[in-house]
C-alpha cells in the first residue's frame, strides 16, 4: 500500500482542535507547549477555549492548524510510525504545505510557527479591508474557471486561486472583479457561485506584498531536504532541495494551489491510500470529487489513529 499523508488549510480551524489530543497524549501537548512558546502565546488556550472570531484570524489560524497536524503526527510517531518507512509522499494545501514540510523534518516546528505567524499577518495587512474578495464557482472545470476570471478582470486583478477538485474553484482579486466573475460563472452554466467569507484574497497578485515579506522570512529561515518528498501546491509536483522549497513557498502566496492536480499525481505515481492530518475533513472529502477509487481518511482524535494504524497493517 503507498500511502501519503496530507494537511490541511486555512479553513478547518475550530474551536476545540486538538484538545482531545492533548488530554489524552503527552506527545500532542508537547507540540502545543512548543508552538506557544515560540510564539510567545497562548495559542493553545484560544485553540481550545476560542472565541472562534480570534481563532479565525489568518496570523492565528496557519500556526494553529499546522500545531494539530503536528501533534497528530508526533502521536503517530510515539506509537511506532515511522514516516520515511510508511509514507512515500507529503503534501499541503496552502498553510498546510509548511505542515507537510514541518512533518517530513524539512521545517523544525518552531521555525514553521514563526514562518506562518509571518504569513498570516502579512497576508492580513498586504490588501486594505473590502478591497479584495474571493468566490467559489462550483460546477465548472478549471479552464473555464480561468477564461471567467480572466474576463470578470476587465483591469482589476481576478484569478484562479484554487484549483480544490473537478468542478470546484476558488476566484481572488478585487472585490469588483470578483462580484463580476460570479455572474459570468453563473451564465456559462455554474451550478452555484457565491461569494466567500474571508479576510483578504490570498492566492491572487494583490498578495505580493506578502510574497516579499515571506521571501525575506524563508531566506533567514532553517529548511532542510525534506525525509520524503513534498508535493508543492504551484508545480503539483513533489520538491526535496531546500533552495526550491523556499522559491515555490514564496511563489505559492500569490500563484494557485493546484490541489487536484497535486492529487492526480499522487494517485497517477501509485498513491492508494491518504491520510488527513490534523482536524476537519475537508481534504478527504475533496478526495471523493477527484477519485473515489482510492481510500481517504481523516486522521483527527485518538480513534482516527488506530484506525490509521489498522489501514498501515491491511
Amino acid at each position: 500500500m503507498t500511502i501519503a499523508f496530507i494537511f490541511p488549510g486555512q479553513g478547518s480551524q475550530a474551536v476545540g482542535m486538538g484538545k482531545e489530543l492533548a488530554a489524552t497524549f503527552a506527545e500532542a501537548r508537547a507540540v502545543f507547549d512548543e508552538v506557544d512558546e515560540a510564539l510567545d502565546q497562548n495559542l493553545s488556550k484560544l485553540m481550545w477555549e476560542g472565541p472562534d472570531a480570534d481563532l479565525t484570524l489568518t496570523a492565528n489560524a496557519q500556526p494553529a492548524l499546522m500545531a494539530v497536524s503536528l501533534a497528530a503526527l508526533r502521536v503517530l510517531e510515539a506509537k511506532g510510525l515511522k514516516l520515511p518507512d510508511t509514507v512515500s509522499y507529503v503534501a499541503g494545501h496552502s498553510l498546510g504545505e509548511y505542515s507537510a514540510l514541518a512533518a517530513a523534518g524539512s521545517l523544525d516546528v518552531p521555525t514553521a510557527a514563526h514562518l506562518l505567524r509571518i504569513r498570516g499577518n502579512a497576508m492580513q495587512h498586504a490588501v486594505p479591508v473590502g478591497q479584495g474578495a474571493m468566490a467559489a464557482l462550483l460546477g465548472l472545470e478549471f479552464d473555464v474557471a480561468v477564461e471567467v476570471a480572466s474576463e470578470a478582470a476587465q483591469g482589476e486583478v481576478c484569478q484562479a486561486a484554487n484549483d480544490n477538485a473537478p468542478g470546484q474553484v476558488v476566484v481572488s482579486g478585487h472585490s469588483a472583479a470578483v462580484e463580476r466573475a460570479v455572474e459570468i460563472a453563473k451564465a456559462r452554466g455554474a451550478k452555484r457561485a457565491m461569494m466567500l467569507t474571508v479576510s483578504a484574497p490570498f492566492h491572487c497578485s494583490l498578495m505580493a506584498p506578502a510574497a516579499d515579506a515571506m521571501a525575506e522570512a524563508l531566506a533567514n529561515a532553517d529548511v532542510r531536504a525534506p525525509q520524503v518528498p513534498v508535493i508543492a501546491n504551484v508545480l503539483a509536483q513533489p520538491v526535496t532541495d531546500p533552495t526550491e522549497i523556499r522559491n515555490r513557498l514564496v511563489e505559492q502566496v500569490t500563484g494557485t494551489v493546484r490541489w487536484r492536480e497535486s492529487m492526480t499525481w499522487l494517485i497517477e505515481n501509485g498513491v492508494g491510500t491518504f491520510a488527513e492530518i490534523g482536524t476537519g475533513k475537508v481534504l478527504s472529502g475533496m478526495m471523493k470529487r477527484i477519485d473515489r477509487s482510492v481510500s481517504a481518511m481523516a486522521v483527527n482524535g485518538p480513534a482516527d489513529i488506530d484506525a490509521l494504524f489498522e489501514a498501515v497493517r491491511s
